[in-house]
């Protein structure tokens, strides 16, 4: 097992070269970090006097990481193993794990070997993967970027996650009977959990009994995003979601509004979902990122998931948002003309089902490279380019149009220095 050790996020200070307004900028917008040690030392805020809070904040806003890579099983007794990305949130000054705004979890597709090819490799790295998603979600979040089991050559066989599946991976039918795909995820995750804690002192999860801890978070969302073959992930979650009753928790906060708030439970801790239930009740954001097969079934085409779905919206449960990225290299791709024919015709059934729920189904569609011609890098590259800044999308697993970050500042705001 190839393991990673806690980075954090550190510089040197440069010193400002501008006096402080009256209010100290972390009031309304935190400097870059290279600058926020310095600043918070010489300059406390006129306003409210508390350096103890503006250094508690800064410490928030540039939480420190575990990263590494993971070889785990599925089962205790499982003969294969998943290889998982993994970017985790640590608690800043103990540097142990501490609950994250949210969890991203990456399905990979068909692995691309010998095209020497650099940003094929690249962005073939399970490591660099989760640090485009931290760059994409923001520092609060936690990745989890998970290879299949089973290769058949290059081919990818999520066959613990998708119930019926030929030698190459490719799916024969989406059915929700005995929930595979978020059992598989809620095991999988729990198992790359207990080896993090392993390697990280053996020191226990921030927030046990009488503790402050740092983190605002108490239930974490979950973004799942399925790139290439890893949509097929996604579509028997999607099919799970519709088939999943509301959960007691779909009302509870996401989002804690006191940072010192003490955690009095064990479940209200919980860094990644412990049952399939509360995985599904927690997914906010669908991304299909230029899926593809050479068969049928990379996009979800059965109207009667997305109409379970826009009734859970009714019902209760939380807001979704669905975006469907492309590229030429899927879209445009005339020798297999069904992969447009499915994503056209799941963007009609979720633009159907949107207007029956008063706006809690988000719909978006993103088109990358258009006018360029199809070729295998830019089904890499899309990577680097996602745009998450959909209407009623989340940055960092926070609401973008709730975003403290956003306030106007009362006054003149500070231009910080650019980073070179």
């Amino acid at each position: 097992m190839q393991l990673g050790s806690a980075s954090p996020v550190s510089s040197s200070p440069s010193l400002p070269t501008f006096l402080p307004l009256r209010h100290s900028p972390l009031c309304h917008r935190p400097p870059p970090p290279k600058f926020a040690a310095a600043y918070l030392l010489l300059f406390p805020c006129a306003c409210c006097g508390d350096v103890e809070a503006l250094k508690k904040l800064c410490a928030d806003l540039y939480m420190d990481r575990w990263s590494g890579i993971l070889r785990v099983p599925l089962h205790p007794n499982s003969r294969t193993h998943h290889r998982v990305g993994a970017s985790l949130c640590l608690s800043p000054g103990t540097r142990t794990l501490t609950v994250p705004s949210a969890n991203a979890i990456f399905f990979c597709g068909d692995r691309v070997e010998g095209t020497g090819n650099p940003v094929i490799e690249r962005l073939s790295n399970l490591q660099k993967l989760s640090e485009i998603l931290v760059s994409k979600f923001g520092s609060f979040i936690n990745t989890w970027v998970i290879e299949a089991s089973v290769y058949n050559g290059p081919f990818a066989v999520f066959k613990d996650f998708i119930p019926s599946v030929n030698q190459y991976g490719e799916p024969r039918s989406y059915h929700p009977i005995g929930f595979p795909a978020s059992t598989s995820a809620v095991s999988l995750l729990l198992n790359c959990l207990e080896e993090v804690k392993k390697v990280i002192s053996g020191r226990q999860i921030e927030a046990h009994t009488g503790s402050t801890p740092s983190s605002r978070f108490s239930h974490p969302k979950t973004f799942i995003l399925g790139f290439s073959k890893g949509g097929t992930v996604l579509n028997q979650l999607v099919t799970e979601l519709g088939f999943t009753d509301i959960g007691s928790n779909v009302n509870s906060p996401h989002v804690e509004q006191a940072i010192d708030r003490k955690f009095s439970t064990r479940e209200e801790m919980d860094i990644v979902p412990k049952t399939k239930e509360s995985l599904l009740n927690s997914i906010t954001e669908i991304h299909y990122v230029d899926v593809g097969l050479n068969s049928s079934g990379a996009y979800l085409t059965d109207p009667d998931v997305f109409e379970r779905i826009s009734k859970r919206l009714i019902q209760g449960a939380p807001q979704v948002g669905f975006v469907l990225h492309g590229t030429p290299r899927q879209w445009s791709d005339k020798r297999r003309y069904w992969i447009r024919d499915e994503k056209d015709k799941m963007l009609h059934l979720l633009e159907s089902e949107a207007h029956k729920n008063g706006g809690k189904l988000q719909v978006h569609e993103r088109y990358y490279f258009a006018d360029k011609s199809p070729d295998m890098q830019m089904h890499f590259e899309v990577i680097e380019s996602l745009d998450f800044k959909a209407p009623g999308m989340t940055k960092g697993g926070i609401r973008l149009e709730d975003d403290p970050m956003d306030d106007e500042v009362e006054e003149n705001p500070i231009e910080w220095p650019a980073e070179n």
